[in-house]
């Protein structure tokens, strides 16, 4: 049913969302602004797949063929050849509405437009289209290829036909577990998270326990991948932040409200893993120093 797949965006949602995609053996159209950001991305790509290499996870032989279903384009009226866009850039509201508005022209009525936002309003973004009723929210957790579960977000005027198509494509073509989530601010996981992240914060800044200890606390003692903080570096500071403060604007609960320690961090530029210093350190290759 589906063959080529438009990745708009490749940060690192976008990375992720393209190997993923390429390895269950669909095509992959990868959009970025510049040639110079394509290139930073594929690198990035290329260094996911050794690091599976090394651990005898994937082949040589594997890694060429994922790479070779990767298609890097700055021209995106290439996205009409594919039967659904993802669409994964920063989480900024009018950018995603100019990248929907745009896809809306350039892509035929019956072609899915999915957006992996993370706290934004599906239907806000749809409204910008003349077809409101093929937009759906795709959220993605990181690390993609590691989490089996996907939010499938309807907006107030997503069809049962998107719905179906889209709950088909990621639990039969991705092999991946969808669920249904109802228009609603940071959704399930973004709303339950960024709460977490928020408190262990306020813990820290308390003198409560040190970074490293609270960490500690939730990995063993509650069975986490990663602790609170360790997930704030992964994920970006500036974006916990930005969805903090989305949540906080929409419910006006002081439970949102982000921790001030937070925005300190923002501000002198420690956003995590992608400047190599958040609350811990991070190497080149985005694993703890």
């Amino acid at each position: 049913m589906f063959k080529k797949i438009g990745v708009v965006g490749a940060g690192t949602m976008g990375q992720g969302i393209a190997e993923m995609l390429s390895k269950k053996g669909l095509e992959v159209y990868l959009v970025e602004k510049t040639e110079e950001k394509l290139e930073q991305s594929w690198n990035s790509i290329e260094i996911s797949l050794d690091k599976q290499l090394e651990k005898w996870a994937i082949t040589e032989a594997e890694k060429k063929l994922t790479l070779s279903r990767i298609e890097k384009i700055t021209n995106v009226h290439k996205l009409s050849e594919c039967e659904m866009i993802i669409e994964t850039i920063t989480e900024n509201l009018r950018e995603k509405k100019k990248v929907f508005e745009m896809l809306d022209e350039i892509c035929s009525p019956d072609v899915i437009l999915a957006s992996n936002t993370s706290t934004l309003s599906l239907t806000e973004l749809a409204s910008k289209t003349k077809h409101p009723e093929r937009v759906i929210g795709l959220h993605f957790l990181h690390p993609v290829a590691e989490i089996d579960l996907v939010e499938i977000i309807r907006g107030l005027r997503t069809s049962e036909e998107t719905f179906l198509t889209t709950l088909k494509f990621v639990q039969e073509t991705i092999e991946k577990k969808g669920i249904m989530v109802y228009e609603s601010p940071g959704f399930v996981t973004s709303r339950l998270i960024c709460l977490l992240i928020n408190e262990a914060l306020h813990t820290l800044e308390e003198g409560v326990a040190s970074a490293e200890d609270i960490d500690t606390a939730m990995r063993l003692g509650y069975d986490f991948r990663y602790g609170p903080l360790e997930m704030c570096d992964r994920f970006g500071l500036d974006a916990v932040l930005a969805a903090l403060d989305r949540l906080f604007r929409e419910f006006g609960d002081l439970k949102y409200r982000p921790s001030y320690l937070l925005k300190k961090m923002v501000r002198a530029g420690n956003l995590g893993v992608k400047t190599g210093e958040g609350f811990f350190r991070y190497d080149v290759d985005g694993d703890r120093i």
